[in-house]
């Protein structure tokens, strides 16, 4: 037996990052020094500076000198701001990894920090499951994080959401949908084509800003998120009670009701899918198959 067979697997895992980053001066610093502080580094980290005007590319450009790992990859500004435009900064840094020699392709936010070891635990991961497509930990805002007695783990964060390369080469890699909801998609269809998609909830991340607020209020995000839910087609039975639960929390009633009030506004409007028909049936059988679980457990 060679000094290598008692090597952890894990030292075998190699891992790209890409982060699209806009205007991200005032969180990016920390993102940065959580990922110098790896004890599994990345064989490339790319940023994707999306027209920022506010100082990111100085804050990457810096660090890059000192870590020959870290490239920023700079895209002209642009007006339009949607969701679409992440896509084709993520694939712009992609065109840049994709001829590496490397088993996992991580989409990184640049408002985020980590404890050293979680890319480590994340290749573990990988490692042990040959079938793993997808794979992130929950997030936490503040005090908040989601409670896994009514959110799937098989659900994955667009905070942080690694992908093996086979499986992120068979779906195609992220759908440009203008109204958000990409991580969603991707991670859905991994699903559906058979692959693990799993969140680790025994590491976090702590996100810095509260996702969907960016240019509005909380309220606003909800309602939001509501019309994104009609699009990709989610089951009414399936809205009515994600809302209830939501009013639970805060905003308390409020946020709830405007995830409802959005999506019946979506369902009005008799918004075209933005997903693939199939993708939509394979959505729904899901979150009925998770409503009979819980109405199982509730009785029991």
């Amino acid at each position: 037996m060679s000094v290598f067979d008692n090597q952890p697997k894990t030292a075998s895992m190699k891992y790209v990052l890409i982060t699209p980053a806009r205007n991200e001066a005032q969180f990016i610093g920390v993102t940065i020094q959580s990922m110098i502080h790896q004890t599994a580094k990345p064989l490339k980290w790319i940023i994707v500076s999306d027209g920022s005007t506010d100082g990111t590319d100085d804050i990457v450009v810096q660090h890059a000198k000192d870590h020959c790992w870290i490239e920023l990859v700079r895209r002209p500004e642009r007006t339009e701001r949607h969701f679409a435009g992440k896509v084709m900064a993520f694939n712009e840094g992609y065109s840049r990894v994709r001829r590496l020699d490397c088993d996992v392709i991580g989409n990184l936010d640049a408002d985020i920090s980590f404890d050293p070891d979680y890319f480590g635990f994340l290749m573990s991961k990988f490692a042990g499951d040959d079938r793993l497509g997808v794979a992130g930990t929950p997030f936490r805002e503040g005090k908040e994080q989601y409670n896994y007695k009514f959110t799937s783990i098989e659900h994955v964060s667009g905070a942080c959401q690694l992908f093996r390369r086979q499986c992120f080469e068979e779906i195609g890699g992220y759908i440009p949908i203008k109204g958000g909801g990409i991580d969603l998609a991707a991670v859905t269809t991994a699903r559906m084509k058979g692959w693990h998609t799993r969140t680790f909830p025994e590491k976090v991340c702590f996100h810095h800003r509260t996702i969907g607020t960016a240019g509005h209020s909380r309220v606003k995000s909800f309602f939001n998120q509501g019309v994104k839910d009609s699009a990709f087609g989610a089951h009414p039975l399936w809205e009515l009670p994600r809302s209830m639960y939501q009013m639970s929390k805060r905003p308390f009633l409020v946020g709830g009701g405007a995830l409802l009030a959005g999506f019946l506004w979506g369902m009005v409007r008799r918004r075209e899918r933005v997903v693939p028909a199939e993708l939509v049936a394979f959505r729904r059988r899901e979150q009925m198959q998770r409503l009979k679980q819980f109405a199982l457990r509730v009785l029991q």
